[in-house]
């Protein structure tokens, strides 16, 4: 039976989509839902939305605090010399290699309104990694900043780069590309069909992929969002509880992930929403500028939350502005939802579910919704989404079956960059993307993910979710990380073996942890061995958890 809140989200959200709405809804040519009364493209997002919170703080960074409307004109101004003084056609890729920054933001709304792809290159990568994705997008131009111009420099790559200095006011930090001229330049006119955005799938499991974008993709991503805020304030507003402050967010996320760029940063200029940008990740710094700029939402991966809950300095910030920690990229344990409530009173928990192949579209749980389910990664993103579980030949099975979860949304990538087989295999001949993702649907269409396909250990032929088995891990109070994976082994194949670190003296090991998990879990899925790792667990650049590295490094220990 939907709960109280779900009825709620509905009935306010048909009131925005229906009748005199805010948002009018119609289908493309494939029937797949889009907005029609907002812009398809981005510089048609960035010129509407800017002028309508122009005077509105948009980006705070390092001291600097520009408008919407100074952010879209210094993009403009910058598109026009990409253009013109640089030689930039539509459909050019030009590589973005920077930390966040201002000149980040400014130089992805220049690059689109262009007509280039905006090339997204992770910034963690070292200099193999770069090559592969340089080598691959084949980028006509790349905006850098010093550490990854030296980085693409130790590449051996030829591609022309400019070293933009983002210390500086974002003014001077472009200056290098404004002064080829090109002020009287012509922009191109930029149609939803034509292509946007490159971003890299994650690398940590083989090479990285390009997802290629439309601009009716990644516009459709973000009215996804942009919808369900609309509904929740709604729903605020309905029950006399309107927010108190003026929306803003901490961008803590690097902004070449699809989090960073859809949900935060796209997002923000659709609902006038200031954006504070963090260069790093530094827990202390967080709750320091969530107090002082009086930041209302904040998203990142599990581990952050977890990192701001357990600061020894937590107490001592004014965090009364938090109304929203939301967590996505990965799966945050059930215990943690209950901390985090307890932790942030003022702030209600929230986890959402989307890819980089869906524009970050996917399933979203929040408020009450999340602690009564806290396992769930929520309803899908209707009406955007349509949601099927697939089993044998891309069956779509019924609800409570277990399958490959898959996505059908305008807000899908076009494919992978110069990969038709990777794009092929993607897609079902009905249109839904599969996620390498298996779980499946309950009565009140929640989903409930439980493991990525290839994330599953086969001992003796007994299936074993590392979800399910971390998850157990996680309820012991003294664990704060923990990673599971499959050991090679002579008779069974693949045993699980768990690597945890803990925040406190107190911790297990491996007769502890067994212990614990004997009533918690079959025998079969206990840990055949679990090392203690005595600092925090690494972690890829989105803030995951680097399973890979913790794999060879602990069965390289067990020989």
């Amino acid at each position: 039976m939907p709960s109280e809140l779900d009825r709620k989200f509905d009935a306010v959200l048909a009131a925005v989509t229906g009748p005199g709405g805010r948002v009018t809804l119609g289908k493309d040519a494939e029937g797949r839902t889009i907005v029609t009364n907002l812009p398809p493209t981005l510089p048609g997002l960035f010129d509407i939305f800017c002028m309508l919170h122009g005077a509105t703080t948009a980006v705070i960074a390092d001291g600097e605090r520009l408008t919407f409307a100074e952010v879209n004109a210094e993009a403009t101004r910058l598109a026009k010399a990409l253009v013109g003084g640089w030689g930039i056609a539509k459909g050019d890729r030009v590589a973005i290699a920077m930390r966040n920054c201002p000149a980040w933001i400014v130089s992805y709304i220049a690059v689109v309104k262009a007509g280039g792809i905006a090339t997204l290159v992770n910034g963690w990568w070292q200099p193999d990694e770069l090559r592969h994705g340089i080598a691959l997008a084949e980028p006509r131009l790349v905006l850098a900043d010093a550490p990854r111009a030296q980085r693409l420099q130790a590449t051996g790559l030829s591609v022309e780069t400019v070293t933009l200095p983002i210390e500086r006011p974002v003014g001077e930090a472009i200056a290098p590309l404004l002064a080829r001229g090109g002020d009287e330049a012509e922009l191109p006119v930029v149609s939803e069909e034509d292509d946007a955005t490159i971003l890299f799938t994650s690398g940590s499991t083989g090479l990285a992929k390009g997802a290629l974008s439309t601009h009716r993709a990644v516009t459709t991503g973000v009215y996804t969002y942009g919808m369900s805020l609309m509904t929740l304030l709604g729903i605020m507003e309905s029950e006399g509880r309107p927010p108190a402050n003026p929306p803003r967010t901490l961008v803590n996320v690097p902004l070449f992930h699809v989090t960073g760029e859809v949900p935060v940063l796209l997002n923000s200029f659709v609902i006038g929403r200031g954006m504070v940008l963090m260069s790093k990740w530094d827990p202390g710094e967080a709750l320091r500028l969530i107090q002082d700029e009086k930041v209302t939402y904040f998203v990142g991966v599990p581990t952050m939350s977890l990192e701001l809950m357990q600061h020894p300095d937590r107490d001592k910030y004014d965090l009364s502005t938090l109304t929203d920690i939301a967590a996505g990229g990965a799966a945050r344990p059930v215990a943690h939802v209950k901390r985090l409530q307890e932790a942030f009173r003022t702030a209600q928990p929230a986890l959402g579910y989307g890819l980089t192949e869906t524009n970050a579209v996917g399933c979203g749980n929040f408020w009450q919704n999340y602690a009564d389910k806290p396992a769930s990664t929520g309803r899908p993103h209707r009406p955007m989404v349509e949601m099927a579980i697939l089993g044998e030949g891309n069956r779509h099975l019924p609800r409570g079956e277990t399958g490959e979860i898959a996505i059908r949304s305008a807000a899908n990538i076009r494919g992978y960059w110069r990969d038709p087989e990777s794009t092929a295999a993607a897609f079902t001949a009905d249109g839904y993307l599969k996620t390498g993702d298996v779980g499946y649907l309950d009565e009140d269409d929640y989903l409930f993910i439980v493991d990525r396909k290839k994330d599953i250990i086969i001992r003796g032929g007994e299936n074993i979710s590392c979800q399910e088995v971390e998850a157990a891990i996680y309820s012991h109070p003294s664990i704060s990380e923990a990673s599971v994976f499959g050991m090679p082994d002579e008779r069974l194949g693949e045993v699980p073996a768990a690597v945890i670190y803990c925040e406190d003296d107190r911790c297990l090991d491996q007769e502890g942890v067994t212990e614990f998990l004997k009533d918690r879990l079959s025998a079969f899925k206990l840990p055949a061995r679990v090392w203690v790792h005595h600092e925090p667990l690494p972690k890829l650049g989105t803030g995951k958890i680097d399973k890979k590295v913790l794999r060879e490094r602990y069965q390289a220990q067990a020989g």
